[in-house]
């Protein structure tokens, strides 16, 4: 497993040299997670999924970015660190202009936290703008495929802490499961039929919403094993895609480009 965190810089350069040009950025939160659950939820969940990924992939794993845009958690319950949108795309290209520096090709944001879809998004546009042929692509662990997207929307369309994180941590992390809390934790979606987009302070009474009470360790197994299966399949093919036509993003046809 080539794990950057381990590895000394010639490591990485031999790594590099030998074919492995594939980077993964797990990108979690920090955010309140209701009355039953770490505030370290959505970064734990993407740590442990994209390091067994890794293990068995031809890939760079990266360190984990444990913060990530949580501000519509609102300082209503404390233990939310949230970083501006701004500040994550700003981070997502500093991570990302290093990485290509490296002479790494290809980099896979593994996104564990909902709202930093957006960010993320903007932080590839830029990166694949600025790097000529550097790829970036954004993969949400909740949505990595038809079944994993259901077993997440199952309780809730505007789900979060629900039964589907609840049972993952139930299987991967119980000591971040409060389970005395479990039955006074489920709360319902309000949203449904919503024009705007509301902050969690006006849509939850206690930051869940969805049914945790419906979780256990068995289901959070299963579907785990899911997400393993679905985003190791998903870095082979990153790990071997070009792109489908080679052509120069930075040189017009008007000035001499010979692949019009």
């Amino acid at each position: 497993m080539y794990d950057l965190h381990h590895m000394t810089w010639q490591e990485v350069a031999k790594a590099v040299e030998s074919g492995i040009q594939t980077a993964v950025l797990p990108v979690g939160a920090t955010e309140q997670h209701g009355p039953h659950l770490g505030c370290g939820m959505d970064t734990s969940i993407a740590h442990t999924l994209c390091h067994d990924a890794a293990a068995q992939s031809p890939v760079i794993l990266l360190p984990t970015l444990p913060y990530g845009c949580s501000i519509g958690h609102s300082k209503r319950w404390p233990g939310t660190m949230a970083l501006s949108p701004k500040t994550l795309i700003d981070v997502i290209c500093d991570i990302g202009d290093w990485v290509q520096s490296a002479g790494i090709r290809r980099l896979v944001l593994v996104n564990g936290h909902v709202t930093n879809e957006a960010p993320l998004r903007c932080g590839l546009e830029m990166l694949r703008a600025k790097h000529d042929g550097f790829m970036v692509a954004v993969a949400n662990t909740a949505q990595l495929s038809v079944r994993v997207k259901k077993a997440h929307f199952d309780d809730a369309d505007d789900w979060h802490a629900n039964d589907a994180e609840t049972a993952l941590m139930m299987a991967l992390h119980p000591e971040m499961v409060r389970e005395d809390k479990l039955t006074e934790a489920d709360d319902p979606d309000r949203t449904e039929t919503c024009v705007f987009s509301h902050p969690v302070n006006r849509t939850s009474t206690n930051g869940v919403t969805g049914k945790p009470s419906e979780a256990n360790k068995n289901k959070g197994q299963q579907l785990y094993s899911w997400m393993l299966a679905d985003l190791t399949e998903l870095l082979h093919k990153a790990a071997i895609e070009e792109a489908p036509i080679n052509q120069s993003y930075h040189q017009s046809v008007l000035f001499g480009d010979t692949n019009p």
